[in-house]
């Protein structure tokens, strides 16, 4: 993983401000040259600093509004071919292998009760997947930020 300096910091910290952007505009508002910030930008993107941007889409503009998370207790040597079928199920945004006392924490998003329960069944109907348990999300509290650890990276 690329180690960040102090101007990739600053760089970072300007994307979460406005993500859209520009080289040109970063450039200008950082005091640095253009090509300097294509460089880092480069650098960022390659050694796999920055994620994708789709992350930034509401799931409830496309017509899933509800978010569900279900925790899947699995057997351990088929998590390879588990996470592969479920990486085809385009209402599973996202998914994190754990410790403790569940396997995988599944992210979905769905339209409604009806289609969350068509969702995990077609979780359950993976070969090595022992049993689901789903948890429905209520309203997202904190959403996701970096901003706090780079400004505590940025002050170190």
């Amino acid at each position: 993983m690329h180690k960040l300096d102090r101007t990739d910091t600053r760089l970072l910290i300007a994307l979460t401000e406005d993500p859209r952007s520009t080289i040109v505009a970063l450039a200008e508002k950082l005091g640095l040259s253009r090509n300097t910030v294509q460089a880092r930008m480069s650098a960022l993107d390659a050694s796999s600093v920055l994620h994708s941007f789709d992350r930034r889409i509401n799931p409830a503009a496309l017509g899933y509004p509800l978010t569900a998370f279900i925790s899947v207790h699995l057997e351990q040597h088929k998590l390879g071919a588990i996470v592969g079928k479920l990486s085809e199920i385009p209402e599973i945004v996202q998914a994190h292998g754990l410790s403790g006392t569940s396997d995988l924490l599944v992210r979905v998003v769905c339209t409604d009760a009806d289609d969350l329960f068509r969702i995990t069944g077609l979780i359950l109907e993976c070969d090595g997947v022992q049993r689901a348990e789903t948890s429905l999300a209520m309203g997202e509290l904190i959403p996701f930020r970096a901003r706090p650890l780079l400004e505590r990276s940025q002050d170190a």
